[in-house]
C-alpha cells in the first residue's frame, strides 16, 4: 500500500454515486427493460451472478452488507443513480444486497450491455469505471465485504490470506485473535477453535479451516466466470506490469485474452510501498494501487483473469498450445506470453522457512508495517525495491538497518532512492553484511548477521526481516519448449541466435523481437533473459509483444 493516506469517503462519494442525466439516462433506455419494482422486493443477494444494472427512474433502493450482527446500509439510491460496483464489471459474484425501499420503476441493463457501454462509449466509460471502482474502494476502507477473516499476528498463513485479499482488492473484515476480544465470540458462533486458524467465513455460512489460496479463491467464486474449454487468441502467464500491459493492449485491440495469475496482480512489483520513478506519477504510486488499475483496465476491455492458479507445465508439441493449470484444467491457446516474473532469492540460511511470515517478509506493504509497528526492522538487499521498502518502513520503525551485500549502492539502485536513505537518521547502511543466523522458537526473536570486512558476527534482538535480494526467473514449467539461458530466464529474438538450431525453428522466417525458440510464444518483463528491472520497461515490453502477437495470428 502507499504511504499516503487514503482517500476520505467524503471526498469521493460524490464520484462514487452520481446522477445521471435525463440525456444520458435516455441513451441507455433502448438498451435495457423498464421493471415496475415494490418496496421490500429483493432485487439480487450475496453471491448471485448476472446481476442486473439498475438505473433509478423513479422509487428508491438501498445496497445493504449482510454480517453477523445483522444488516449494514452501504449506501441508497434515489431518482437518477445508477447501481454496481467493480464485481460486475469483472463478472463475479456480487458481495452485497440490493433492495428496493420505494415502489417505482427501475431500467434493468444486463451486465454484459453495461460492459458492452464501457469499452464503447466515452462519457460512460468515464461515468461508470470511476463510479464502480470508487464504490470498491469505500467498501475496503470501511470493511464492508461478504468476507470475515479470523487469524493471529503470528501466523504466516493468515498473513498470506490477508495479503491475497487485500491485493485483489477484495472487501473484507480482519478479526486478530491476538487483540480483538469479541473474535472468540465468533469462533464459538461457528464452532471453531483456535488451533483451527486461520478461519475465514464466507456470506456469513460458508466456513473454511486453515484454507490454501486456491480454496479461499473458490469459495469466493473469483473464477467461476472463466470458460477454460475456449481456444483463446491469447494466454497470458502472469499477471505483473508486463502481462498486464499486453492484456490491456491485447483485449482493447479485440483479441480474446485470458490472464493466468498464481496470486495476486502486480507481481513483484505490486509488493512495492511506492514507486516513485514510472512516467505520469510525480507523486508516486503504490505498487498495488498500480496494479488495481491496470488490472481494472484490462477488464474493462475484455480481458479475463484466472486467479490464484498456476501454470505448470506447456504441452509444445502442437498448437494450439496447451498449458496445464494448477486447477487441473487444460488451456489452449494460439499465442502466448510469458510473464511469469521473478522471485526474491532466499538467502543460504538453514531456518528460514521456519520464520517466513512469523518475521520474515518478502514484501514491505502496509500489512507488515502495521505488524512491525515501532520495532526495528532489517532490509536485506540492494535495488530499488529494497530502497522503497527501506524509505517506507522508516516512517513508523524505530530504525531501518539495511544490510547490503557490495560495497555501494549506485551499482543496482536510482540515484533518487539512494540520497534519500544516505539523508535519513532513521535507515542505518551495513555495507558488505550478510544474515548467517535467525533464532526463536515460534517467532523471530533474533538476528545473526556478519561483517564481511572484518569477519565478526553479532546478535541484534530484532524480530523483523524484509528480504529483497537477487531474482530468480519462474521458468520450470517451461522445461525442455523454450531455451532459457544459464540462469533460467527465457531467450528471445536474436539472443536466440547460437541455440536456435537446437530447437529445430520450423519457420521461414527469424524469431521476432520478444519472441522465443517457439513460434508464437512471447516472453516479457523479469522472465526475459536480457531484461530491465522497472516497471515502465515491463510495462512497454508487454505492449510491443502484441503487435507481434498479431503479426503471429495472421500467420496461422
Amino acid at each position: 500500500m502507499s504511504s499516503q493516506a487514503p482517500p476520505l469517503i467524503s471526498d469521493i462519494r460524490g464520484e462514487a454515486f452520481p446522477v445521471l442525466t435525463a440525456s444520458q439516462i435516455s441513451r441507455i433506455r433502448p438498451l435495457s427493460k423498464l421493471r415496475k419494482v415494490q418496496t421490500g422486493e429483493i432485487l439480487f443477494e450475496p453471491g448471485d451472478t448476472g446481476v442486473p444494472f439498475f438505473i433509478l427512474l423513479s422509487g428508491g433502493m438501498e445496497i445493504v452488507q449482510l454480517g453477523l450482527q445483522g444488516e449494514s446500509i452501504v449506501v441508497r439510491y434515489e431518482p437518477g443513480q445508477f447501481s454496481g460496483e467493480v464485481s460486475m464489471l469483472t463478472g463475479r459474484r456480487s458481495i452485497t444486497r440490493g433492495r428496493v425501499t420505494a415502489d417505482g420503476e427501475f431500467l434493468a441493463l444486463p451486465a454484459e450491455g453495461m460492459r458492452a457501454l464501457i469499452a464503447k462509449d466515452p462519457e460512460f466509460s468515464d461515468i461508470f469505471m470511476r463510479a464502480l471502482i470508487l464504490r470498491r474502494v469505500i467498501l475496503i476502507q470501511q470493511g464492508q465485504g461478504n468476507v470475515i477473516l479470523l487469524g493471529s499476528r503470528h501466523s504466516a498463513q493468515t498473513l498470506r490470506l490477508r495479503e491475497f485479499l487485500t491485493r485483489n482488492g477484495y472487501p473484507h473484515t480482519y478479526m486478530d485473535l491476538d487483540t480483538d476480544t469479541s473474535a472468540q465470540e465468533v469462533l464459538d458462533h461457528f464452532h471453531v477453535s483456535t488451533k483451527e486458524i486461520p478461519v475465514v467465513i464466507c456470506n456469513n455460512r460458508d466456513v473454511l479451516r486453515n484454507p490454501s489460496i486456491q480454496e479461499l479463491a473458490r469459495c469466493l467464486g473469483l473464477n467461476e466466470n472463466i470458460k477454460t474449454s475456449e481456444v483463446r487468441d491469447l494466454v497470458i502467464v502472469g499477471a505483473g506490469p508486463a502481462g498486464l500491459a499486453a492484456a490491456v493492449y491485447g483485449a482493447s485491440e479485440g483479441l480474446d485474452v485470458l490472464m493466468i495469475e498464481a496470486e495476486s496482480p502486480g507481481g513483484q512489483a505490486g509488493s512495492s510501498s511506492k514507486i516513485e520513478n514510472y512516467l505520469g506519477f510525480p507523486m508516486g504510486i503504490s505498487g498495488q494501487e498500480l496494479a488495481g488499475r491496470a488490472s481494472a483496465q484490462a477488464q474493462k476491455f475484455g480481458a479475463q483473469m484466472l486467479i490464484a492458479d498456476k501454470a505448470m507445465r506447456l504441452n509444445c508439441n502442437r498448437r494450439p498450445y496447451e498449458i496445464q493449470a494448477d486447477c487441473g484444467q487444460t488451456i489452449r491457446a494460439k499465442s502466448i506470453v510469458i510473464a511469469t516474473g521473478a522471485q526474491y532469492k532466499k538467502p543460504p540460511i538453514d531456518n528460514l522457512s521456519k520464520f517466513e511470515g512469523r518475521g520474515v517478509y518478502y514484501g514491505a506493504t502496509r500489512i507488515e508495517a502495521q505488524l512491525c509497528g515501532k520495532d526495528d526492522v532489517i532490509v536485506v538487499g540492494g535495488a530499488n525495491s529494497a530502497g522503497q521498502a527501506a524509505v517506507y518502513l522508516c516512517q513508523t520503525a524505530g530504525k531501518v538497518h539495511m544490510l547490503v551485500r557490495s560495497n555501494q549502492l549506485s551499482d543496482t539502485m536510482s540515484r533518487y532512492l539512494i540520497q534519500r536513505i544516505e539523508e535519513n537518521p532513521a535507515i542505518e547502511l551495513h555495507y558488505r553484511t550478510e544474515i548467517v543466523g535467525l533464532e526463536g522458537d515460534t517467532q523471530l526473536e533474533r538476528v545473526i548477521w556478519r561483517d564481511k570486512n572484518t569477519g565478526e558476527t553479532s546478535t541484534h534482538d530484532i524480530r523483523h526481516v524484509f528480504i529483497m535480494t537477487g531474482a530468480s526467473p519462474r521458468t520450470e514449467w517451461l522445461k525442455d519448449c523454450v531455451a532459457l539461458d544459464d540462469k533460467g530466464f527465457v531467450l528471445t529474438g536474436r539472443d536466440l541466435d547460437p541455440v536456435l538450431p537446437d530447437y529445430h525453428w520450423p519457420l521461414q522466417r527469424v524469431p521476432y523481437m520478444l519472441e522465443t525458440s517457439l513460434p508464437g510464444v512471447f516472453a516479457v518483463g523479469d522472465a526475459r533473459s536480457g531484461n530491465v528491472k522497472r516497471v515502465a520497461s515491463a510495462v512497454g515490453e508487454g505492449s510491443i509483444a502484441i503487435s507481434l502477437v498479431h503479426r503471429v495470428l495472421a500467420e496461422i
